[in-house]
């Protein structure tokens, strides 16, 4: 068994990540951290009811690696780099589902953050987790950056493509649309019933922060600076990400071509399912797949990608790295 603590644990990937665990055979809930809401579990997230029979506390970072070898942090941007260093030097590893530790560069972390980040020697050393393009790298590490969930849909789409040279890497667009949970526990103006429910709005349109995490991925992988414009849309449904992504070919395909390209990349992996139908968000609500789908219309690839936000955009996706990091098969309590 191996002892888990969650830092911010009051939240909706929070909870998704704690039901998941519960079901995990090898993995011990120890600790739970709010500095806010220090109630039993079951009344912070009542789904957990009978369930899970510890309280939330308000902990040290010392504290919690005394109690857990591993750590999931589900804290605000920032606060995760703040503890990671007395986590991992009391022997604990750690997945931060914030953006902390994602981009390599202080520089590019202030400029779409707005903010200092308080642990620069660490930038460019932790790999990115998702574990169907840097799987060995997470296996080897102490500390994982969980990728955002946004970009989980649209660097499992283009990355095939991108790295056999079928696609052109400028003029990229990403358009993706998101279940409301996606903003977070917390109520915002925007996101209460009455503001977003039978509407659809653009928001980040050229400011979104994931934007430097797709190119910063996508550069990496493919060894081509790539260039993307994403906008997101926030959509009335409680969870779900669909991505639709456009794309140049470099030369004429026919959709056979690019199904074929991503099968083959893909055919190993457990949870990236190629489909021949449009995919739909629903498709995949609960689960930890992404399904793929492409057309060719008026000489442009266009990408259809579909995650639940929640799971394989977040705690499902976290999952994998704990299972990865500690030597589990990489689909237990997952599949």
């Amino acid at each position: 068994m191996t002892t888990i603590a969650v830092l911010g644990a009051t939240g909706y990937t929070a909870v998704e990540l704690l039901k998941i665990l519960l079901r995990h055979p090898h993995a011990k809930i120890t600790a739970l951290t709010s500095r806010e809401d220090t109630r039993p579990a079951g009344q912070v997230h009542q789904c957990l009811s009978g369930r899970l029979d510890i309280s939330v506390e308000n902990l040290s970072p010392e504290e919690v690696a005394d109690r857990a070898e591993c750590v999931f942090s589900c804290l605000p941007h920032t606060a995760t780099a703040k503890v990671a260093p007395k986590l991992l030097e009391n022997g604990a590893k750690v997945i931060d589902f914030g953006a902390d530790y994602r981009l390599h560069s202080a520089a590019v972390f202030k400029e779409w953050y707005g903010e200092e980040h308080p642990d620069v020697q660490r930038l460019g050393k932790v790999p990115y987790g998702l574990p169907e393009l840097f799987r060995e790298e997470i296996k080897k590490s102490s500390i994982v950056a969980n990728p955002g969930c946004y970009p989980t849909t649209a660097i499992l789409a283009l990355t095939p493509l991108l790295k056999s040279g079928l696609i052109e890497a400028d003029g990229i667009i990403i358009d993706s649309k998101s279940g409301v949970s996606g903003a977070g526990r917390k109520p915002k103006q925007n996101t209460l019933y009455p503001e977003c429910n039978e509407s659809i709005s653009a928001y980040g349109v050229g400011t979104h922060r994931h934007t430097p995490e797709i190119e910063q991925v996508l550069t990496t992988v493919s060894g081509k600076a790539v260039n993307v414009i994403f906008t997101p849309h926030l959509t009335p449904m409680d969870r779900g990400i669909l991505s639709t992504i456009y794309a140049k070919p470099v030369k004429t395909l026919m959709i056979d071509d690019v199904l074929n390209e991503l099968r083959n990349f893909y055919r190993d992996e457990p949870f990236v399912k190629i489909v021949e139908h449009l995919p739909a968000s629903k498709d995949v609500s609960g689960t930890n797949f992404v399904h793929i789908s492409v057309r060719i219309v008026k000489d442009r690839v266009i990408l259809v990608s579909a995650i639940d936000n929640l799971i394989k955009g977040a705690s499902g996706a976290a999952v994998q790295n704990f299972n990865l990091l500690f030597g589990y098969e990489e689909t237990t309590a997952l599949m």
